[in-house]
């Protein structure tokens, strides 16, 4: 019979009971992180393309191309995707080094508010050239 695994060693009685790390949250990080990563890379080549094909447009030509419902869900899931991603990372760089809890809560609260109000203001001017055709 095979003994504990080494990470199971080390873990509390209620840990290894309730099936959780010690900060409950930590797989939905990782798979936060990893799913939003993945997602990057298609939307990253279609917005890298995008943006070359966009270089060649004036304004009403980009807002025409803006307008195109397919790139208008491309372009918003771009900016949301990117966002997610980015409000983790930043994340995980501020517990990872910042020692004071007072300063690391208001650094993780200050990363949260930057990325949604990011994510809706680009969601927003998206959708307002899409149906307006300027901003």
């Amino acid at each position: 019979m095979a003994g504990p695994s080494s990470s199971a060693r080390y873990r509390t009685p209620m840990s290894r009971a309730r099936g959780l790390g010690a900060s409950h949250h930590g797989v939905g990080h990782f798979i936060t992180e990893r799913v939003s990563g993945i997602a990057l890379i298609p939307l990253a080549l279609w917005g890298l393309f995008a943006g070359l094909r966009l270089a060649a447009l004036d304004f009403d030509g980009a807002a025409i191309w803006v307008s195109i419902p397919h790139n208008t869900v491309l372009l918003s899931l771009l900016i949301v995707v990117a966002l997610i991603h980015l409000k983790g990372q930043v994340q995980v760089v501020i517990e990872d080094y910042v020692p004071d809890f007072t300063t690391k809560t208001v650094l993780v609260l200050a990363n949260l508010f930057v990325c949604v109000l990011g994510g809706a203001l680009g969601v927003v001017a998206i959708l307002k050239v899409a149906f307006t055709g300027a901003l």
